[in-house]
């Protein structure tokens, strides 16, 4: 695998069996995130609100929330708002948006755990924008795949990964809250 040079180190994470180590990754991205803000960005408040996108960009919001010690977290669903919502219509475990927060004027840290077309994070945007305008947005993922389709890229990225264009790659959380990463055939998760 030929990786960028401009990236960070946590490109080639993997575990023995191929798969991305998604704990590590997890952990370069927090690096990132801390490296980037004060001490107190996230704590303060009106400070820097962490959006997760329903559901492995959830799961990853609410650790890092914990972990950075934020006082504002929420979950975008953007379900209603995908471009495929006509073939695929509503998932049957979605859940509803939920920001116990305004949006109007704040500085959004959103969070997925995988980036690959850009089309999720298009909607995301969409959703969070029907609850107000923010400051800023700034993305964050466990795993960039490349392959855009949208002129969409993050700010704070674990580390790049591949995987065939027919394949999903799926973040899962065990009940200890650690992260791992599985493939799925594209359209089977």
């Amino acid at each position: 695998m030929s990786l960028p040079t401009s990236h960070p180190p946590s490109y080639a994470m993997r575990h023995a069996a191929g798969m991305p180590d998604a704990e590590a990754l997890y952990g370069a991205v927090l690096d990132e995130i801390r490296a980037a803000w004060p001490a107190d960005a996230f704590s303060a408040s009106g400070g820097v609100a962490i959006v997760g996108i329903h559901s492995g960009g959830a799961w990853v919001a609410q650790r890092l929330a914990h972990d950075l010690g934020a006082v504002e977290c929420g979950v975008v669903n953007v379900a209603l708002h995908r471009d495929d919502y006509a073939k695929k219509g509503l998932h049957s475990k979605a859940s509803p948006t939920a920001l116990p927060f305004e949006v109007e004027g704040r500085r959004i840290l959103l969070v997925d755990d995988v980036l690959y077309t850009g089309r999720t994070v298009r909607a995301a945007l969409n959703e969070l924008y029907d609850y107000g305008r923010p400051a800023a947005v700034e993305l964050a993922v466990l795993a960039d795949r490349g392959g855009r389709e949208l002129p969409v890229a993050a700010r704070y990225v674990g580390g790049f990964v591949s995987a065939d264009a027919g394949a999903t790659l799926v973040l899962a959380h065990g009940d200890d809250g650690r992260f791992t990463f599985h493939v799925e055939p594209r359209g089977g998760a």
